[in-house]
């Protein structure tokens, strides 16, 4: 009977084909690393599907070398680099290098945060991290939280326990408050929690897109006046399109008139937490029943690292279960799994530990503050181009703008296709990469500033493309105009 090949399982005795293995690796990802010159490099779905199609899963190849080089072929050499200048597109951000160096541990090790005894100090690091970001939030010594894939799952948490408040309402009497801005994972949520769509009342914005109290106030009375139950209170640091941050102060009132819990959607907003210069702009977010925090965007640590922290951990028994054969009701280990959605779980909070270990949280908070001032000077270099129409000021690190030509207007429709053309154009280019929204039905295009490294010079670069970009596309919307000219 042939021996068995063992040589590939994470094992001391195959310490030294690790390290040659990982050698490789790193070797291979820094070559690449030095050659890229772009955001992206355009590739299209069809081929990008065609190349992964194509391979036999069952023949597996000779070595790792052959393997690194089909690797790169089907996603590598294609890849989006969130470090390069010009990519300003999503909410992801380039990742500190401390943060990498604990992935390696994380992977390796394979602790699961489930249980104290898959996990031991693993544990403790996670909670004493929840501990300092809660008293970073503000709350006292009876906050909790766990760490989570992602915003929306820290979301649907703080949703599940407001929900765990009213076991013994209807669900169809119960309602949840949030701006137009926030999540669509607060809809999802409603719909995951079996309340349906409809259980949401999305609440007008101001002019700066922050939920407006106002309307608040009149929307929790006409709910009251129903007979409908106001189970929560969504508001939002930080909103996806622009950054806005709604007066939580204001919220938290409205909060205690109408007993509503109150969740605070800081995913994007979070990092001001550590800022030496706009921590003042969370006020208020003490006086939540529950955080949402995206460490893998504004702590710039790799995906995936979020958590929910709560001000009382008594409100987490809704996200608890007993199981005999893990975590039973007589265990006297502390056990992550009895506050989380849950189980196998990787230790993604030792790259946040690693991270403040080597950097320090002021570092990070001067990351936080590098790309808001840069959001800030494009903006005031360019927000008088006569060709580019921005939707509003920014507050954190995102611009909302569209392609506005010269000439007579375009109808919307016309509009709508030449931004979104000039988006595409980009992409397929390899230039650069920018988003794509829409304010009150009008479509529009999106910076998303989370690279510190960037410049002002950088960004306004990508704004000039997409300006150079409008005037070369603009014919084929209006033929007219390019004619009139």
């Amino acid at each position: 009977m042939p021996q068995l090949p063992l040589h590939h399982v994470f094992h001391p005795a195959h310490a030294d084909h690790y390290a040659a293995t990982l050698g490789e690796g790193l070797d291979h990802l820094l070559r690449h690393l030095k050659g890229v010159t772009g955001p992206a490099t355009g590739l299209a779905p069809a081929a990008a599907e065609q190349r992964v199609a194509e391979v036999d899963l069952d023949r597996p190849l000779a070595d790792a070398g052959q393997v690194l080089e089909e690797m790169s072929r089907l996603w590598l050499d294609d890849a989006v680099w969130f470090h390069e200048p010009s990519y300003a597109a999503h909410l992801n951000c380039p990742v500190v290098v401390p943060a990498l160096l604990a992935e390696l541990f994380v992977a390796a090790v394979n602790s699961s945060l489930d249980t104290f005894d898959q996990s031991v100090g693993g544990t403790f690091i996670e909670r004493r991290l929840v501990e300092w970001t809660a008293q970073r939030i503000g709350f006292g010594a009876d906050a909790d939280g766990v760490f989570t894939s992602g915003g929306s799952q820290s979301n649907l948490q703080g949703l599940l326990l407001a929900r765990g408040r009213h076991e013994r309402v209807p669900a169809e009497r119960l309602r949840i408050l949030a701006s137009a801005e926030s999540h669509f994972s607060v809809q999802k949520s409603a719909r995951l929690l079996g309340l349906g769509e409809e259980a949401v009342v999305s609440v007008p914005t101001d002019a700066r897109h922050r939920l407006d109290p106002a309307a608040l106030e009149r929307s929790l009375a006409a709910c009251t006046d129903l007979g409908l139950r106001p189970m929560a209170i969504v508001a939002t640091a930080g909103t996806t399109d622009f950054g806005a941050i709604d007066p939580l102060d204001q919220v938290a009132d409205l909060a205690v008139a109408y007993d509503a819990w109150l969740h605070v959607d800081a995913a994007y907003g979070g990092g001001l937490l550590v800022s030496p210069t706009r921590r003042d702009r969370l006020r208020g977010i003490e006086r939540a029943d529950s955080v949402t925090i995206d460490f893998h965007k504004t702590f710039f640590q790799p995906v995936s690292s979020s958590a929910i922290v709560v001000r009382d951990r008594a409100t987490l028994g809704p996200a608890t279960w007993h199981a005999d054969y893990l975590n039973p009701r007589d265990a006297t280990n502390p056990n992550q799994v009895d506050k989380s959605l849950q189980t196998t779980r990787r230790f993604d909070a030792l790259k946040l530990w690693v991270t403040l270990r080597t950097m320090g949280p002021d570092l990070v908070g001067r990351y936080v503050d590098a790309v808001v001032d840069l959001a800030t000077a494009v903006h005031a270099a360019r927000h008088e181009a006569p060709d580019l129409a921005f939707a509003a000021e920014p507050e954190l690190s995102t611009l909302v703008f569209r392609y506005v030509p010269a000439g007579p207007a375009l109808d919307e429709a016309r509009s709508a296709a030449l931004n979104t053309a000039i988006r595409e154009d980009l992409y397929a280019s390899g230039r650069a990469m920018v988003a794509a929204t829409k304010v009150d039905g009008v479509q529009h295009l999106k910076l998303t500033l989370l690279n510190p490294m960037a410049t002002v010079e950088d960004i306004t670069g990508v704004l000039d493309l997409v300006r150079e970009s409008g005037a070369r596309l603009v014919s084929s919307f209006a033929p007219s105009l390019e004619a009139a000219r």
